[in-house]
C-alpha cells in the first residue's frame, strides 16, 4: 500500500536521498564521471533547504510500508501561458520503486492537488533523451508539446529537454 504525504521539514535527508539516487540512475550517464559524482553529491543535501524555509512549491512524499520512495514538487507555472497553469517541478522515484506503481499513485494525487487548487493545466520538462520518463508521463496523461529548450547543468554541455502537457479534467 502506498501513502502519500506533504513533505515536512524534517524530510530534507529522504528527499535528497530520493532525488540523488533517481538522478544519479537516469542523468549521470549524460555527464563526465567526476561532475555526475558532484551532482549526486549535491542532490542529497540540496533539499534541506527547500523544505527547512518552507519552499513556494508543495512538496509530496510517497511511500511505501513507511519508507518514502518518491517525491514530487509543484506550483503555479513562470511560463507566461496565463492563469492557471501549473508546473511539475521535481518528480523523481528512487531506483528500488521502479515498476512498483507508486510513482504512478503520487502522480495522482499530485494532479489532485493540483486541481484541487484551482489548476485547469499542469506543464512539465524531462530531458529529451531519457525514454523512460517520457512513457511515464505519456502513460500519466501528459503529451508532448512542440516546445523544446536546452538545460545546462553547471557543466558547459547543455542538454535538449521537451515540454509536456496536460488538462487537469476529473478523472
Amino acid at each position: 500500500m502506498f501513502t502519500v504525504r506533504r513533505a515536512g521539514r524534517h524530510d530534507g535527508d529522504v528527499l535528497g536521498e530520493i532525488h540523488a539516487a533517481a538522478w544519479e540512475a537516469a542523468y549521470a550517464p549524460f555527464f563526465d564521471p567526476e561532475f555526475a559524482a558532484d551532482g549526486v553529491r549535491s542532490r542529497r543535501t540540496r533539499w534541506h533547504e527547500r523544505v527547512g524555509q518552507g519552499a513556494a512549491a508543495t512538496i509530496l512524499l510517497a511511500e511505501h510500508d513507511g519508507r518514502p520512495l518518491a517525491l514530487s514538487a509543484f506550483g503555479p507555472s513562470s511560463a507566461e501561458d496565463g492563469p492557471g497553469l501549473a508546473e511539475i517541478l521535481s518528480f523523481y522515484s528512487h531506483p528500488d520503486s521502479w515498476g512498483s506503481g507508486i510513482a504512478a499513485a503520487l502522480m495522482t494525487e499530485t494532479l489532485q492537488h493540483l486541481r484541487d487548487d484551482g489548476f485547469a493545466r499542469a506543464h512539465l520538462w524531462t530531458l529529451r533523451d531519457t525514454p523512460q520518463s517520457r512513457r511515464f508521463y505519456a502513460k500519466c496523461g501528459f503529451t508532448e508539446c512542440a516546445a523544446a529548450r536546452t538545460y545546462d547543468f553547471g557543466d558547459g554541455k547543455p542538454l535538449v529537454q521537451v515540454a509536456y502537457e496536460r488538462a487537469l479534467t476529473p478523472p
